[in-house]
């Protein structure tokens, strides 16, 4: 940690010495935000022999940034806890700083910059490639991005990375839980009111070619996602609707065949409301097609996006698990009010499995289907904006599942009833973004 801290503030001493010599961009900031949850049901259906989680976590970053007419550059180091994971009297951390971006970009002509190093990757609505900024680590890439600028309104990113566990003299196994390597191209442009969004993903998984003997024969599995996204934004109706297909082979190899589609409407009701009605469908497998050797992959996953933003805040779908499963229907009803520094939001969800649910009999071979419904959760927001740089949130989300959610989380017990049980989430969180030094401002 002391290394990462003195090598900040290091750099930063050099950037604000060079920021008042030249016609330069600089800017010094830094984030707190603590967070206590208390947690009786989140991610999955609570169990009869459990007691409920309490905690409080914590992010804490120290973020540099630096333009010109040339280049830009960005760092953020940052420090993930939860409070009491490590003595008063501590030698080490146990998550430590570490680097959550370091990235440059650079100009190589009036329309095309290069975008290297450590970075966070956002596309339109999170869906694909999102920040995942709820949780407190994050998610950034090690990536380079070919960015070309047409004019204000239209953009087109190409980019791609390549993965390696270390630097080595022979080929070493690819074994954390990332892509080995990823290409992909992104376009965005701007028509009036309307917006449209295309995007291509060549994404390679890593998986063992020989996995029926001790010997580790790694191969990359190449999956493609190919879609669109279109925005409507007038002034009083917003809607978007996005539609991706996904082929290729997934990351045990199998042939994949999946889609995913969206539609949503947002209505501004006076000065203080907004309503919104909208659905999800992610395509899934059927349970008895995913116990079967070498059977096609018919469930979408939304690879790098923000899960915890989509399919209800309590994370049963998609953020670390029920990937590959029995996909997802999920309708929902939005309704925010706003006043003065106030928000207020309360978002119900309905769930349906897209796939046929069941439970397996191993000993007699026997099938058993379950209705579609899965639940219905209910998530309240409540956020009061101190100052630009300080606010306050907080929430309450309750599951009310089905039998057939039983099955889904938990299919070697499918005939239990934890989702009699009350499973529910509580959450309040402060957020400090201080800014000390913006040369911008100076200049004024």
């Amino acid at each position: 940690m002391n290394k990462f801290f003195y090598s900040f503030l290091v750099t930063g001493a050099l950037i604000f010495i060079v920021a008042d010599m030249l016609a330069q961009s600089v800017k010094i900031s830094a984030e707190i935000r603590p967070r206590y949850e208390y947690r009786h049901g989140y991610k999955t259906l609570f169990p009869d022999d459990a007691g409920a989680a309490n905690f409080v976590s914590q992010r804490t970053r120290l973020n540099a940034y630096f333009s010109n007419n040339t280049f830009k550059a960005y760092l953020s180091l940052q420090d993930v806890r939860v409070w009491g994971d490590v003595n008063q009297l501590n030698k080490g951390d146990v998550y430590g700083f570490s680097v959550h971006e370091a990235w440059a970009q650079l100009k190589l002509a009036k329309i095309l910059s290069i975008k290297v190093g450590r970075m966070e990757i956002i596309y339109d609505d999170h869906r694909i490639f999102g920040n995942v900024g709820w949780a407190q680590q994050a998610r950034s890439h090690d990536a380079a991005i070919f960015k070309f600028f047409f004019g204000k309104d239209h953009i087109l990113d190409a980019g791609f990375a390549y993965n390696a566990m270390q630097e080595s003299l022979y080929k070493v196994a690819y074994t954390n839980k990332n892509y080995k390597t990823i290409q992909w191209l992104h376009y965005h442009g701007n028509f009036g009111k309307s917006g449209l969004s295309v995007l291509f993903l060549n994404n390679g998984l890593p998986y063992d070619a020989d996995a029926n003997t001790a010997k580790y024969d790694e191969k990359i599995a190449y999956s493609q996602t190919v879609g669109a996204r279109y925005t409507f934004a007038g002034e009083k109706i917003k809607a978007n609707s996005a539609f991706y297909y996904q082929g290729g082979k997934n990351g045990k190899n199998n042939d994949l065949q999946a889609f995913y589609f969206t539609a949503n409407v947002y209505i501004q009701i006076g000065k203080v409301f907004n309503l919104g009605i909208g659905g999800e469908y992610l395509s899934g497998t059927s349970t008895v097609d995913q116990n079967r050797t070498g059977r096609k992959d018919f469930s979408f996953t939304p690879f790098y996006g923000t899960n915890h933003k989509f399919n209800g805040w309590m994370d049963y779908f998609y953020v670390g698990n029920y990937t590959g499963q029995n996909g997802l229907i999920d309708l929902y009803i939005p309704l925010m009010f706003k006043v003065k520094k106030w928000n207020f939001g309360v978002k119900p969800h309905y769930f349906m499995a897209a796939a046929t649910v069941s439970s397996l009999n191993v000993n007699n071979q026997s099938v058993k289907d379950y209705s579609s419904g899965l639940g219905t959760e209910l998530d309240f927001l409540v956020k009061y904006t101190v100052s630009k740089s300080v606010n306050i949130q907080g929430g309450y989300s309750q599951m009310f599942a089905t039998e057939t959610m039983q099955v889904v989380k938990y299919p070697t017990n499918a005939s239990g009833d934890f989702y009699k049980n009350s499973n529910t989430w509580a959450w309040i969180m402060l957020t400090f973004k201080p800014t000390f030094f913006n040369s911008d401002n100076k200049k004024k």
